[in-house]
């Protein structure tokens, strides 16, 4: 059996400090810290999997689906006290519903918008090897939204502007740093292919709720641009493959045309891996590279990704390092592209034009 007192303690912080963007996720967090039935509730859903942002998506999803009709009510009012007091209750009536939840998703708060620093790094790796097509092979996709990067339209706060200015997807990045913002387009995408050990279909309908269950249910701005991507995706869904990333890239590469660049990209998965799996990851990509070059960028924190140069950053220095990874046969180089902050809604480039 859990501590009560533990559990009570990580779900008071949680909506005092983490959830200070959400005040309705606050108020929830810190209302299940102070109920006993609440905690009880809870100390049967297991340890690694008791966290506050997991069981407040869990919450989320059942009100979306109908089956919280109260706690449903109280978000789309903007009601705290309603909320906090029908979460209470939904652990109250359906605690298995809630652990069931908690025990199979994963969270997956912010999906989208990473196109900002995807986009210039894919087209600069497209022009480093003399690329006319690419095709996109997304390790931890998720959803796939990372495949979309070459069809959204960015604008950086420079003025300068990137991608489709037609897309549903509209996006918007701050620049900081010397360098302009770059600007070279993304050449054709000829194949999307993502990875994932749990993806998410966006033609499914319980995936597409849990991703909506994921946001804060107070930030439609954040749901206004999920439901932009979704449809984005829907209209042309990648090729999902479920499992590990390292035995399936050989498949994934081998999805592209024999005439186009694969392109691996990862933003912000290999710190879910231990360092021995990341370096994993960097040995099956030599691997399929024997024959034919590919390129990989990786949008990780500082010294998360393999052979990704640091520029002298500490890890866990608070940004994300933008780096390319050119593989050739016996040959590899690597190079740090860019820094970001706020999973790439600010960017620093670094890369000479």
């Amino acid at each position: 059996m859990a501590d009560p007192r533990t559990t009570a303690e990580v779900f008071r912080r949680f909506g005092e400090v983490e959830a200070a963007r959400s005040p309705l996720q606050a108020r929830v967090a810190v209302a299940l810290s102070r109920s006993d039935d609440a905690l009880r509730a809870l100390a049967a859903v297991p340890a690694r999997r008791r966290q506050p942002a997991v069981v407040l998506a869990a919450l989320h999803d059942l009100a979306l689906a109908g089956h919280a009709p109260a706690l449903a009510a109280a978000y789309a009012a903007g009601d705290g006290d309603a909320a906090a007091d029908a979460a209470v209750d939904t652990l109250r009536r359906v605690p298995a519903a809630v652990a069931a939840l908690a025990v199979r998703r994963r969270t997956r708060p912010d999906e989208t918008g990473h196109a900002p620093v995807l986009a210039p790094a894919v087209a600069e790796a497209a022009r480093r090897v003399g690329a006319d097509a690419v095709g996109l092979v997304s390790v931890g996709c998720g959803a796939g939204f990372d495949l979309d990067a070459g069809r959204v339209g960015v604008t950086y706060s420079d003025g300068r502007t990137l991608g489709d200015a037609l897309s549903p997807v509209q996006l918007t990045a701050t620049r900081v740093g010397d360098r302009p913002a770059p600007t070279r387009a993304v050449p054709p995408v000829v194949a999307r292919v993502g990875i994932d050990r749990e993806p998410l279909d966006v033609s499914d309908p319980d995936d597409v709720r849990w991703l909506r269950a994921c946001l804060a249910p107070d930030r439609p701005e954040m749901a206004a641009r999920l439901d932009a991507e979704l449809a984005l995706a829907a209209a042309d869904p990648p090729l999902l493959l479920r499992g590990d990333a390292v035995a399936l890239l050989p498949e994934a590469v081998a999805a592209v045309p024999a005439d186009a660049l694969p392109v691996v990209t990862s933003t912000w998965a290999l710190s879910r891996l231990p360092p021995a799996g990341r370096l994993r990851l960097l040995h099956r990509l030599q691997e399929v590279a024997a024959d034919r070059p590919v390129a990989w960028v990786a949008v990780e924190g500082v010294g998360v990704a393999p052979e990704v140069p640091t520029l002298g950053d500490r890890p866990a220095s608070g940004h994300s390092t933008i780096g390319l990874v050119v593989l050739d046969g016996s040959a590899v180089r690597a190079e740090a592209l860019g820094r970001c902050w706020s999973r790439g809604r600010l960017l620093s480039w670094l890369a000479a034009p």
